[in-house]
């Protein structure tokens, strides 16, 4: 685990807000060179701190406006049918995190899809080709807050 300093979470934090943004307006904002600030979001990536850069995108826009969140209940919990289970999940775009739960609840799974009928094909697709014992399914009908940052305080 690399030790972060206070500069290190306000880069964090500037790069969670916009990871675009150049250098140059970076070390403004935290008060850095831009060589300073290279090399501290090099030492941040080679520690695995930093996992990857993207954009964001407007899902309603680009076709997948209904987001769902299924839940799973299984009675199979062999490595064998896990690492099944995994692979099947992790080969659907529509699905854009799988977690494995406590309680009463074994697995939950989020997806963005089109519409119902796009719902329909995920879940035919999905127990084609997994067992699964019960899934149930709900939508989203508003999203309140939706982020990928973390908190660095």
């Amino acid at each position: 685990m690399t030790t972060i300093d206070d500069i290190d979470r306000r880069i964090l934090s500037e790069l969670q807000r916009d990871a675009a943004q150049n250098l140059e307006k970076l070390g403004e904002r935290v008060g850095l060179s831009r060589n300073a600030i290279w090399r501290r979001i090099k030492t941040l990536d080679e520690a695995g701190i930093i996992k990857a850069r993207v954009a964001l995108l407007d899902a309603e826009k680009l076709g997948a406006g209904l987001s769902v969140v299924i839940m799973i209940r299984t009675n199979r919990h062999d490595p064998e049918w896990l690492e099944r289970f995994a692979q099947v999940t992790r080969a659907m775009p529509e699905i854009q995190g799988v977690y494995r739960m406590t309680g009463d609840l074994d697995y939950m799974v989020r997806a963005r899809v089109a519409d119902m009928a796009a719902y329909d094909a995920l879940y035919q697709r999905l127990i084609r080709k997994v067992d699964l014992s019960d899934v149930s399914a709900s939508f989203v009908m508003e999203e309140i807050k939706e982020s990928t940052a973390i908190p660095l305080t």
